[in-house]
């Protein structure tokens, strides 16, 4: 049984409208949830195949940590599928740096997290203090590199060179990847 710890905003998202969604995470996850909805505590105990049912916590976090639904039960799409969370407040001095370094992300609009969306493949959600991502092992490298790259202080245009150049080396290598319109 692993226990994983959820925003109380986020608990709806995980249970769905009359439960729905915390069926379908128990069906297809092969495993039982126990959500505690004072404390945003979720007990994931296993019981089925023990390998699917590997992917039930980090579901859980996934939808815990901003994503639809729909985009965190792509974990269950291929076995190498991950999921990873970037730390925002981790890399920032203070409030104010934080706040910058969450913007640097997000970008004018959007554009820099759906772009990184769009030339990596993967799924990005920035939620609280958090940078999540679900994609490949190489989709996940490539989004996580660039963010490192923004947090670190990188121009934008560097950091969507990187996407770009990425983008084509996943094209040439015929990996799967789709593009993400969130």
């Amino acid at each position: 049984m692993q226990h994983v710890k959820i925003p109380q905003d986020r608990i709806g998202a995980v249970i769905g409208e009359g439960g729905e969604t915390m069926r379908e995470i128990e069906e297809r996850a092969e495993v039982r949830l126990d959500i505690d909805s004072e404390t945003g505590a979720v007990k994931v105990e296993s019981v089925g195949d023990p390998v699917t049912a590997l992917k039930g916590p980090d579901i859980v976090k996934a939808i815990g940590r901003g994503f639809a639904p729909e985009d965190a039960f792509r974990l269950l799409d291929d076995e190498v599928m991950l999921f990873d969370i970037i730390d925002i407040d981790a890399a920032s001095r203070n409030r104010n740096d934080f706040t910058r370094q969450k913007g640097r992300l997000i970008g004018e609009g959007g554009r820099t997290r759906e772009l990184m969306e769009d030339l990596s493949g993967a799924s990005v959600v920035i939620y609280g203090s958090t940078l999540g991502i679900i994609g490949g092992p190489e989709q996940v490298d490539t989004v996580r590199e660039a963010a490192e790259m923004l947090l670190e202080g990188a121009p934008h245009g560097s950091v969507y060179s990187f996407l770009e150049r990425r983008h084509n080396e996943m094209k040439k290598q015929g990996l799967n990847y789709h593009q993400f319109h969130g």
